[in-house]
């Protein structure tokens, strides 16, 4: 099954250059939606990538509008802590879209409010009340 994965507006490199690892290991497409919170060029991509950050089918968009374009609103599904759908209840496509947002806000509010019956969550038990991003995907 081809996958995309895409993160809104990433912000801590060796977050993205992990993310970038596993869907070299998956053949995943990883789409990254711009503005970032670091160069592509920075040592802390190429490292937690280990390198292999070249042999991702990478994407930048400019704007989510940009993203949009190129991915359709069917083929997403949005993962946030507030999603009203587990993750296992996700019955996803062929060349469906994981859509992450950022480590410090995490999915837009406009996002989720415009696509309520697309956003789903990780349970989590116990103490643990967050996953980090790179964890998460």
């Amino acid at each position: 099954m081809a996958l995309h994965v895409a993160l809104i507006e990433p912000e801590i490199a060796p977050n993205t250059g992990n993310i970038a690892r596993l869907c070299a290991a998956t053949n995943t497409s990883l789409h990254l939606i711009e503005p970032l919170g670091f160069s592509l060029d920075d040592p802390e991509i190429r490292r937690s990538s280990v390198h292999y950050i070249d042999d991702v089918d990478l994407w930048v968009h400019a704007s989510w509008r940009h993203f949009r374009e190129a991915i359709a609103r069917e083929r997403c599904y949005y993962f946030s802590a507030h999603g009203t759908h587990e993750l296992w209840d996700a019955n996803l496509p062929d060349g469906a879209a994981l859509v992450f947002g950022n480590e410090s806000v995490g999915m837009p509010q406009r996002i989720l409010d415009k696509h309520p019956e697309r956003v789903y969550r990780i349970p989590m038990t116990g103490p643990v009340r967050s996953l980090n991003l790179a964890t998460a995907v």
